[in-house]
């Protein structure tokens, strides 16, 4: 009902004010609307300018329309209920043409909350506070001063007893202070205003006294012992009873150390802290407090350093020994811990060396002075134990000792099957037992040979923390029992942890037609780097990008189902346990053939080009011995009459042959070479290219008596004599074989023997042989 009046209240003073020329305007009221958080508002649109539905729009978001309800034909409120925004626009619109008809800005404000107050003694201690502060959240976005005030209910009314423009008030007046703390109870608010809204905090009641604070202790005195620190210090709490706390922590490189508290009870401003650490740092701090008051601010931190508790040192030795050296010895170092290197005490450390010699009872024991944390010493052969003193001003203060086995020394313990595997910084250790007893074994390890870590072990397992990150570590086992000691297994050297390298490029890539090999390397100035995976990427500028991924040992991969003759481009990108690396971008155009089509086509052309030059070279040898055979030519030669020996002169005009086999022709030059008798030769025998002269025993030489035959002038045969004084015959007719075929005998002949007689008379007779002349003739300067 009262809702409803409301609305009727506004729609009234609307319509009242509304009249004439206003009477038909549009718009949203009330304006500039500033509402609580949380609170809520109505608003009313006035729609005398438009006609049908309209509709809300908050920050031009459309509201339900279950929110809004229509008083009349031109008026529709709006209720908006929580409403939490800081500002917002609430416009209404027509629905049948979208038009704004009205608008407002709702803003909200909020009131102070978490109120906190304390009463402050500052200057006489122990004595009535003379300082009052309060604090308060408000959570504003306003753009307009905020004016707060504290507000004391003081008989039901309220008096204004601090102004501020922070979310802080303090009151200094030691009088009105003073008036305000000896009330039993008090009660206050805290009111925020501004020109357009003011807001009221809740009220905060309070009992004076449970809300006051004095201030911090003097500067706590702080006396370290072997075993204990003394704390005193000055409460300044006067003639009242109060109630101290103690704060300490030991400091260490680490953050996050939760600090420990030690409370005193009532008037006991002393405390002993015995639960701390030889050597070490300590920050200590201690606040007070009444017995229903508030706690004081602590005071400033002290740091104190503790002094070295002999009850607290326990040596923890241990040696590394080398191999033998040319000179016979063996070089062992020592380490210890057990003693912090920060105390302040002068401290003297001794390596004292007795050898166990076989078959002998008499020692030579050698001292050696060491240094703080490490010795090293010599030994020779034989098996020793080492000892460690440690001392104050020539006082005792611990010992231990390790032995060293000899070189030679069997039926020790050893462990076997050693293995070590890394992750993010942390090294997992694991062995094997030998089967002789041992009681627990000692691990060492380091990076540099320089800085060793041991720790020793009941199980066949270990796991080694606080390594440096990306170092190679050589880790050692070796099997301890009572006080004799194995012989130590190494694993293999590790790293710490992997980073992947600085540098990854591609180094060649083999290049086929549908296929491609890419080759990469990588580069690392850190010794422990290394890839997981590798992904090679690779893509075409028509064709969505592809990737292989291979191993971290790989080196190189193959790109199948190419397209020839295009060009591609490829990357690598190296992926370790710390990120990745990219290699440069790269290009290659694949072949538009197979190479190893190629080579076979290659392969297979030159051996065709071998065997046809090898068939033309063949070809070639035959026809030049065919070519090179002595086939006299029919055009230069003639058959002449056997001349007798009375003309020598004549006798160089025809040569033998030397073998009718290798149809050589010589000449009468050659023939006057070498001097040989002209002695006809017979041959029966025909070739296709030429016609033999069958030789006739009437065509024999005459005696020397006996006239020159003379040719017959009927003959078509001349001599003719060359130019150099030889004889030969022409033939006037145009058959090149003429010569050979019709020429007759010079000599009578008597009769015409048969073959059968002519084969009879050369099988008596002694072979002729006819000589033909080879002449060469020159007309018009060609031969």
């Amino acid at each position: 009902m009262l809702r409803i009046s409301l609305i009727s209240v506004v729609v009234a003073a609307a319509l009242s004010v509304c009249n004439g020329q206003h009477e038909k305007s549009c718009d949203v009221f009330p304006k500039d609307q500033h509402i609580e958080v949380g609170s809520s508002v109505e608003l009313v649109c006035r729609t005398s300018c438009s006609s049908g539905k309209i509709f809300w729009t908050l920050n031009e978001k459309n509201l339900s329309e279950s929110l809004s309800k229509s008083i009349n034909s031109t008026h529709t409120v709006l209720s908006l209920s929580n409403f939490t925004q800081s500002g917002a626009v609430v416009e209404c619109r027509s629905s049948h043409t979208d038009q704004v008809l009205g608008g407002v800005i709702v803003s909200t404000y909020s009131k102070p909350e978490n109120i906190k107050c304390v009463f402050i003694t500052k200057y006489v201690p122990g004595g009535i506070p003379d300082v009052f502060t309060c604090s308060w959240s408000h959570h504003m976005n306003s753009t307009q001063a905020i004016r707060y005030t504290i507000l004391q209910y003081v008989f039901d009314s309220l008096n204004e007893v601090c102004n501020s423009e922070v979310a802080q008030c303090t009151i200094e007046d030691s009088l009105k202070v003073a008036k305000m703390f000896l009330q039993s109870n008090g009660e206050i608010t805290v009111r925020a205003k501004t020109d357009a809204w003011e807001a009221y905090s809740e009220p905060y009641k309070f009992e004076p006294r449970h809300i006051r604070k004095i201030n911090p202790p003097e500067r706590p005195v702080i006396t370290p012992s072997s075993d204990r620190l003394s704390v005193g210090w000055d409460s300044r709490c006067g003639g009242l009873s109060c109630r101290c706390e103690v704060r300490y922590h030991k400091i260490s490189e680490s953050n996050g150390v939760t600090p420990k508290y030690l409370s005193r009870p009532l008037s006991n401003y002393s405390a002993t802290i015995e639960e701390i650490e030889s050597c070490s740092n300590y920050s200590i701090s201690v606040r007070c407090a009444t017995k229903e008051g508030l706690w004081s601010d602590w005071t400033k931190e002290r740091t104190v350093l503790t002094k070295l508790n002999k009850s607290h040192v326990r040596l923890q030795l241990w040696r590394k020994v080398a191999e033998m050296g040319e000179n016979g010895k063996r070089k062992v170092h020592l380490m210890w811990r057990g003693i912090p290197s920060t105390c302040e005490e002068v401290l003297t450390y001794t390596i004292k060396q007795i050898p166990y010699k076989d078959n002998t009872n008499l020692r030579n024991d050698t001292y050696t002075p060491c240094g703080a944390s490490s010795c090293d010493v010599e030994l020779d052969q034989h098996a020793h134990r080492l000892f460690l003193t440690v001392s104050v001003n020539g006082a005792l203060l611990s010992d231990d000792s390790v032995y060293v086995p000899a070189v030679e020394e069997t039926g020790l313990a050893q462990v076997f099957s050693i293995q070590a595997t890394a992750h993010e910084g942390v090294i997992q250790v694991s062995w094997n037992a030998s089967e002789k007893p041992t009681s627990r074994f000692m691990i060492d390890w380091t990076h540099d040979g320089n800085q060793y870590h041991w720790n020793e072990s009941v199980f066949t397992a270990a796991t080694l923390f606080g390594l440096m990150q990306r170092k190679p570590y050589n880790i050692t086992v070796t099997p301890l029992f009572n006080d004799s000691t194995g012989h130590g297994t190494q694993a293999n050297q590790i790293c710490s942890s992997i980073r992947v390298p600085e540098l990854v490029a591609v180094r060649n890539v083999e290049i086929h037609s549908k296929s491609a090999f890419v080759n990469w390397d990588t580069k690392s100035q850190d010794p422990c780097s290394g890839v997981v995976t590798y992904v090679i990427f690779y893509e075409t500028q028509r064709q969505p990008q592809l990737n292989v991924t291979v191993d971290g040992d790989e080196e190189g991969v193959w790109l199948k189902d190419l397209q020839p003759n295009t060009q591609y481009t490829v990357y690598v990108e190296a992926t370790g346990y710390n990120g990745t690396t990219k290699s440069k971008t790269m290009f290659f155009t694949t072949n538009m053939f197979d190479s190893k089509l190629i080579k076979i086509f290659s392969v297979c052309g030159g051996l065709l080009v071998i065997l046809v030059l090898s068939l033309g070279l063949a070809c070639a040898i035959q026809w030049k011995k065919f070519y090179e055979k002595p086939v006299p030519n029919p055009r230069l030669s003639s058959v002449a009459k056997w001349l007798s020996h009375n003309h020598q002169k004549m006798e160089g005009f025809f040569q033998p042959f030397k073998d009718q086999a290798e149809n050589e022709v010589v000449t009468d030059e050659t023939q006057r070479q070498q001097g040989a008798a002209l002695t006809p030769v017979c041959n029966g025998k025909h070739n296709h290219d030429e016609k033999l002269v069958v030789c006739d025993p009437s065509l024999s030489p005459t005696p020397e008596s006996e006239p020159i035959e003379r040719f017959s002038e009927n003959s078509e045969t001349q001599l003719l004599s060359s130019p150099e004084g030889s004889m030969v015959f022409s033939s006037s007719q145009s058959s090149p074989y003429r010569s050979q075929d019709s020429v007759e005998p010079l000599l009578p002949r008597l009769e015409k023997p048969s073959r059968s007689d002519l084969c009879q008379k050369q099988e008596k007779t002694t072979p002729k042989s006819v000589y033909v002349s080879l002449i060469m003739f020159e007309q018009s300067g060609a031969r």
